[in-house]
C-alpha cells in the first residue's frame, strides 16, 4: 500500500494462461488488513476489501478474488456480509472468464451472484454496498456473456 493509504494497481491484470502471475507476496500487505479480530460493521474499510472494490472497477478481476478472498474468511457463515462478498468474487470470476473466453464458465458464475444475491435483504446496506448496485453490476457482465 502507498505511504498515503492508497491502493495501488497491481503493475498488470493477470490472466491466466495469458500472462505472467504476480509474485506471491504482491498483496500480503493488503489482505493483512483483515484478520480474526476485524469488526464487521467496519469490514468495508479495511484496505483488502476497498481494494477489491477497485480491482473489480478496474478489470483486475483476478487480483480482486485474491484480496476479497481475504475478506470472506474473516464474515460469519451464513452472514449478509459473506454473501456479499462471495458475490463479489464470484462476479469478478465471471469476468475473467469472459477475458478467457469461456462464456459457459461465466454464465454459470452469473448464477452464483445471482444466488449469493438473493440471500442478501435487498432494503439493507451490507458492506457499504445496496443488493441493487451489485446486480448493476451483474446485469453489465450478463450483457457481456450475452456477446459473446
Amino acid at each position: 500500500m502507498a505511504e498515503d493509504g492508497t491502493i495501488p494497481l497491481p503493475p498488470h491484470a493477470y490472466i491466466p494462461g495469458q500472462n505472467a502471475r504476480h509474485p506471491e507476496d504482491w498483496f500480503d500487505e493488503i489482505k493483512s488488513s483483515v484478520h480474526p479480530g476485524t469488526i464487521l460493521a467496519g469490514m468495508h474499510h479495511t484496505a483488502a476489501f476497498r481494494a477489491g472494490l477497485k480491482y473489480l472497477e478496474r478489470g483486475y478481476f483476478w487480483e480482486c478474488h485474491e484480496v476479497l478472498e481475504a475478506v470472506w474468511l474473516q464474515t460469519p457463515e451464513g452472514s449478509a456480509e459473506r454473501n456479499m462478498v462471495q458475490a463479489l468474487i464470484q462476479l469478478a470470476n465471471a469476468r475473467l472468464k469472459l477475458l478467457m473466453q469461456r462464456p459457459k464458465a461465466a454464465k454459470r458464475l452469473v448464477a452464483m451472484v445471482g444466488e449469493h444475491l438473493a440471500r442478501i435483504p435487498s432494503d439493507q446496506v451490507i458492506l457499504g454496498l445496496t443488493v441493487a448496485g451489485v446486480r448493476g453490476w451483474l446485469n453489465a457482465c450478463e450483457a457481456a456473456i450475452s456477446c459473446k
